[in-house]
């Protein structure tokens, strides 16, 4: 009896251990989840500002149609709940470059710039952005987390068996990373 007590107390520790790592993983990945909810509902606010915005603009700047439309389009396709967080996130890249473009398009006009929605508009969607920039750094630091736990040892070992994958960081698109351009001349 007294042989099988070091062998108990061994079993007893490394299940502990196992039940601790396993714990510490799902923390991890539920953080990465509500980071990226996060993400989502700061996304879901810039997609509510945009036919707001780009009415406004719409009548000032007929030039910038196909700006307009591109904005709509990229939101729609934003909104499938098919897409997968990597890929809605990398085509959210694409929505950025494109209100702030309008933004500053409609700068441009001193009209629109004293117009009180459009101010509105413009504070509002200044401040959703920082709260999405603020999510995404949240998200990096939660993926960060995870990454580190799924690739050490010996975490690697039960990430492995139970299931659980690395993240892909947030990293701004090459779009997002370009200054705006604005053309009046045509």
């Amino acid at each position: 009896m007294r042989s099988l007590l070091p062998i108990v107390l061994i079993l007893v520790v490394f299940l502990i251990l196992l039940v601790g790592i396993y714990n510490g993983l799902v923390v991890k990945r539920n953080r990465v989840r509500n980071a990226f909810s996060s993400i989502d509902v700061n996304l879901k606010k810039r997609h509510n500002l945009i036919p707001a915005l780009v009415e406004t603009v719409k009548g000032f700047a007929q030039h910038e149609q196909e700006t307009l439309t591109r904005l709509v389009e990229a939101r729609q396709k934003a909104r499938d709940p098919e897409l997968s967080e990597g890929d809605r996130l990398q085509l959210e890249e694409t929505i950025g470059p494109g209100m702030r473009h309008l933004v500053a398009v409609a700068e441009s006009y001193p009209e629109l710039r004293s117009n009180s929605q459009f101010l509105n508009l413009q504070r509002n969607l200044t401040e959703i952005e920082e709260q999405i920039s603020a999510a995404r750094r949240a998200y990096n630091a939660a993926v960060f987390e995870i990454n580190t736990a799924v690739e050490s040892f010996p975490s690697n070992l039960i990430a492995g068996f139970f299931g659980f994958e690395r993240h892909h960081f947030y990293e701004a698109s090459a779009d997002a990373r370009e200054s705006v351009r604005v053309d009046l001349q045509g």
